[in-house]
């Protein structure tokens, strides 16, 4: 199958409320910044990377399909994916320029692209295109009861919800706070709230720095926390080292690492225990699999970050051996042919051929945005 056509496209998705805030950002839309790769036989596959919709970056991103990958691709066999994914990762001119951030990004959505024709061209759903389920059942962990911004009373009765109502077993807290008591009081409430079977995660996104991480690991630990996730800045590895010898929460990491070379950096300094590629940021499915082969040879758990809401990690998490839980975020989940869908706090697996990942037409006439 012949690549004819590369077309980019940004959409901008409301929030399912306002807005949400964590310990280094607020966001009122979410970016579905992607691709469109039409095959000589008229199959389309799509792909995309997430983002915070912001219009002028999310404009780089599709300039660097357009203008940097698409004349390396059309033309190109559609189904030469670890081919084309080399020769857009390692083509002299733009890894000059950045094997990170815009380009990386730009990658991610191609690859994801690529994937879902091949899985389209397959007729399988991508999951069963690469080796099927190794588990019979996909936990789902919830992170949107847990932002920042909910207050406490909010957050205790988002919780209680959650696994009483909506039967999850697994919740996700934002923590940050200029003041360390106040992360613990919330997360003290909601422990009390919902009882000591529910594990509790919390996710720091880089805010502190390592002493006041130590601080909070010390006074945390009665609280039984399952993971500290992002405690500190993205690449400090010596600092993710010290504090996990410090203490006996685990460390979780990866969404802001952008190549296979970052992870290993991390694991092998001992500074990770549930490691957490994203599909969108990481140069998409192909450099995924290489993190988590990676992850699984140190015996270590893959627990992917949903930059993409789920729509492709739910495929890779049900698909790869060292992952039994996937985030659950709902904000994009109704602007696609195969939504993900969660009940009784448990993915179920996608039968529609593809990676989940093709847009409505009611999204892109509802939310897109102009490229220039």
């Amino acid at each position: 199958m012949k690549i004819v056509s590369v077309e980019p496209f940004i959409l901008h998705v409301p929030l399912n409320r306002s807005s949400i805030s964590d310990s280094s950002h607020t966001i009122t839309h979410w970016g579905v910044v992607g691709v469109r790769l039409t095959g000589d036989d008229g199959t389309a596959g799509y792909g995309f990377t997430g983002t915070h919709a912001h219009l002028a970056s999310d404009r780089l991103i599709t300039a660097c399909i357009r203008d940097c990958y698409a004349e390396l691709l059309v033309g190109e066999d559609a189904l030469d994916i670890t081919r084309l994914w080399r020769k857009l990762a390692r083509f002299p001119a733009i890894q000059w320029v950045g094997r990170a951030g815009i380009t990386q990004l730009a990658l991610a959505a191609v690859d994801i692209a690529l994937w879902d024709l091949k899985a389209k061209a397959a007729g399988m759903p991508l999951w069963k295109l690469l080796g099927g389920a190794t588990s019979p059942e996909l936990e789902a962990y919830n992170t949107d009861i847990g932002w920042l911004s909910i207050p406490v009373d909010q957050l205790v009765a988002g919780s209680l919800k959650a696994v009483e109502v909506d039967g999850y077993r697994r919740l996700k807290l934002k923590v940050g706070s200029d003041n360390i008591m106040t992360d613990l009081e919330r997360i003290a409430k909601v422990r009390d709230a919902v009882g000591p079977a529910v594990t509790i995660a919390v996710d720091g996104n880089g805010k502190w720095d390592l002493p006041t991480c130590l601080r909070f690991c010390e006074r945390a630990t009665p609280l039984d926390l399952f993971w500290f996730e992002e405690p500190l800045w993205y690449d400090d590895i010596a600092g993710h080292a010290a504090l996990a010898r410090a203490t006996s929460i685990p460390i979780a990491l990866g969404e802001q690492l952008y190549h296979a070379d970052g992870f290993a950096g991390f694991m092998d300094a001992g500074a990770v225990h549930y490691v957490q590629p994203d599909v969108t940021r990481l140069g998409g499915v192909s450099e995924y699999v290489t993190v988590a082969e990676a992850a699984h040879a140190r015996r270590l758990p893959v627990v992917p970050h949903v930059g993409d809401m789920g729509q492709i990690h739910v495929h890779l998490a049900a698909w790869h051996p060292a992952t039994t839980m996937l985030e659950f975020i709902p904000w994009i989940m109704d602007c696609f042919v195969e939504p993900i869908v969660v009940e009784g706090g448990t993915y179920a697996l996608p039968q529609m051929p593809g990676a989940s990942s093709t847009p409505t037409e009611e999204a892109f006439a509802q939310f897109a945005r102009p490229l220039a």
